[in-house]
């Protein structure tokens, strides 16, 4: 599309290749609006209503950027931002309050997004409040300026202010926020004459303008001196070095007065397009969170990687699109534009079309996703010989770039999610989407880090599995989120899930997802101390165990329910229990879990006060931990021989195992601390 529409102009190519415009510098340097950004900096210090009556302020000002879009509020929002950053030496949080079609954000997700860049993790599965209430107590001790962009309501706002003087909060929203107190919009109209003139010129060069001042004047008032209209007009100038600024001043005004000066434009512009140029950009309303990469715009429009990068950057140039400041090569559909690209799609494009494209789209995300994961399997033969047969344009060059990726993309890959999900006719596509995206964060970044993300994942996953009645993916969707709720300690909560799990797996006649709900809802009633249940629960999943000769798990389902025996008294059905655990491991061959249950088994020996039986298990445990190398069990195990030899009196033995559990510890200072005091709980 490039030559064949506008001519070649010198270009600068970063250390990334991102084609960056000749003046890309410049163009980003702040434009008029001197009197709104004298009243805003003027009202961040006014007294406030509270002071005014002898009362501290108890929360952050908030000052009000009202506009239309596509009149530069975001842009006079970060000019603000920039200017008075020194004043909050702990940076700028920035949260986008819509989605670019006008979606409403949830504030539960602002507020783990804000929490993120915050470095505070949430908890997976919080719900508004308590994330709320999480971030004002990580702002309370923080100066901080929230840029709260799009914002759709005063609720929004108002919940995630924190409640502190110290902090600013800058709100860009098109009306009034009614329900804020003490809060004076500061309303835009169009930037100053000259202001507009210089913006063109930016894009058109100063001879055009110089030549024909009065057209620019001209040009600036069909634009009504709008930002947005302003820059499409300049690209419009700017792909036509021999057309003159009055000749598009009688075009803007030949489109008659059916909508507003930004749309009229941006007609002109959309109709300067070639066809295959002109469909892409209309499929861009399509990309999850407005956010493209040349990816997302080559799989919309079924063209290559590099001619759909090459498109982009032309949009750029064009004013249609805005290159995002990131070191992948990524763009943002404006938000002014969204509502007129996806009407244009829906006038143009036949619905089977459109719905193909967004397959296209998530079948190539999904494809991202496995050579994203695949890069990090380097010890497997299959992942290598499947990422060598790969497309190189879907390929990573090594598993750090994979990870960089997935961490500039994850917003648009959560987005995609749930606008797969939403959609309700691609739930094939949507169920892999999900699965690799699951995959490919745990590979990368952990189950614990990416464990907010994969609570969200989960909960779309159980979504489709209810809308499709699939009880087997209902019964996984539900065990993986009440895991999730029962590491952040809501055990009632995980409770009613594993119940609904063992429903599901029971109507999907799915045996693992039957076993593992039990032994997990056993596992919550041990939690909630209800130890009585725990054993009945762990007593029916060890008899499915055994009747499908399934030993390795048996051993682990023995030695919890010995577990519950211990918690309720009833140490000699635990001390069953644990021989049963330790036979059911020697006979797997699983030497590491062998020396575990032998340990238990001599603490509970200790309990039932059995102290020699207990010394010789404990000694026979140390054995078994020295051949699976586990250091950190051995150390406990010496630890516990010592306080046994001293209740029997033998300080001197004692003495001898206190001096060998020193010695394997001394290299983790930390971590001695933490099993000497689990040994003196004992």
């Amino acid at each position: 599309m490039g030559s064949g529409v506008w001519p070649v102009t010198d270009q600068a190519v970063d250390t990334d290749g991102v084609r960056l415009s000749e003046g890309a510098a410049e163009e980003n340097r702040f434009l008029g609006r001197t009197r709104e950004l004298k009243e805003l900096r003027a009202d961040i210090e006014r007294a406030g209503l509270d002071t005014l009556s002898g009362r501290k302020a108890p929360r952050a000002r908030v000052l009000l950027i009202a506009g239309r879009p596509g009149s530069g509020r975001t842009a006079l929002a970060e000019e603000l931002a920039a200017q008075v950053a020194e004043g909050y030496p702990d940076g700028v949080l920035r949260a986008r309050l819509s989605e670019p079609d006008g979606t409403r954000v949830p504030v539960g997700r602002l507020a783990r997004d804000l929490l993120g860049e915050l470095d505070r993790p949430s908890p997976p599965g919080a719900d508004e409040d308590d994330l709320t209430d999480e971030l004002r107590t990580a702002l309370a001790d923080r100066r901080v300026l929230l840029l709260l962009d799009d914002a759709a309501d005063a609720e929004q706002v108002d919940a995630l202010l924190p409640d502190t003087p110290d902090c600013l909060a800058v709100a860009v929203a098109e009306g009034p926020l009614t329900g804020i107190a003490d809060v004076r919009p500061c309303a835009l109209g169009g930037l100053d004459t000259k202001s507009a003139v210089e913006l063109l010129s930016r894009h058109t060069g100063s001879v055009r303008i110089t030549v024909d001042p009065r057209a620019a004047e001209q040009l600036v008032e069909v634009c009504q001196a709008q930002p947005a209209a302003l820059t499409l007009a300049g690209g419009w100038l700017a792909a036509r070095p021999q057309a003159a600024v009055a000749d598009l001043a009688k075009h803007v005004h030949a489109e008659g007065d059916e909508g507003t000066a930004l749309s009229r434009v941006f007609r002109l512009a959309y109709a300067s397009l070639p066809s295959p140029a002109a469909r892409m950009l209309r499929l861009l309303s399509l990309a999850p969170a407005g956010l493209v990469d040349p990816h997302t715009a080559s799989a919309l429009s079924g063209c290559s990687v590099n001619g759909a990068r090459t498109t982009l950057d032309d949009f750029v140039a064009l004013g249609v699109l805005r290159a995002v400041d990131s070191p992948l090569p990524e763009y943002e559909v404006p938000g002014c534009l969204h509502a007129q690209l996806r009407a244009l799609a829906e006038t143009h494009d036949r619905p089977a079309e459109l719905q193909l494209a967004r397959a296209r789209m998530l079948e190539r995300t999904v494809r991202l996703l496995q050579s994203c994961r695949a890069v990090t399997e380097t010890d497997s033969p299959q992942a290598r010989e499947k990422l060598l047969g790969m497309p190189r344009a879907l390929r990573f060059p090594h598993p750090r770039a994979a990870a960089d990726w997935l961490r500039i993309r994850r917003p648009a890959l959560l987005a995609a999610a749930r606008l797969a999900v939403a959609d309700g006719e691609l739930d094939t596509l949507a169920r892999r989407l999900m699965s690799q995206l699951v995959r490919t964060m745990v590979a990368h970044f952990g189950t614990q880090a990416a464990a907010p993300d994969l609570y969200g994942i989960h909960r779309l996953v159980l979504d489709v599995a209810e809308r499709r009645a699939l009880p087997r993916e209902k019964a996984a969707a539900l065990l993986n989120l009440a895991d999730l709720d029962a590491r952040t300690g809501r055990t009632a909560e995980a409770l009613v899930r594993y119940r609904a799990a063992l429903d599901a797996g029971r109507e999907a006649n799915d045996p693992y997802a039957t076993g593992r709900a039990m032994e997990s809802v056993g596992g919550a009633h041990l939690e909630l101390g209800d130890y009585d249940r725990a054993a009945d629960w762990f007593g029916r999943a060890l008899a499915q165990r055994l009747a499908r000769d399934e030993r390795a798990d048996a051993a682990r389902v023995y030695g919890r329910l010995a577990t519950a025996h211990t918690y309720a008294g009833r140490y000699g059905e635990a001390l069953r229990g644990w021989r049963a655990a330790v036979a059911g491991y020697r006979k797997a061959g699983d030497v590491a879990a062998h020396a575990r249950a032998l340990s238990e088994l001599a603490r509970v020996q200790e309990y039932a006060g059995r102290p020699e039986e207990s010394l010789r298990t404990c000694q026979e445990a140390v054995d078994w931990a020295r051949r699976a190398e586990d250091v950190r069990l051995q150390a406990a195990l010496h630890l516990r021989l010592a306080d046994t030899l001293d209740r029997l009196g033998d300080p001197t033995a004692a003495g001898l195992h206190r001096s060998a559990a020193d010695r394997m510890l001394r290299e983790d200072p930390a971590e001695a601390c933490e099993i000497r005091s689990a040994s003196s709980e004992d």
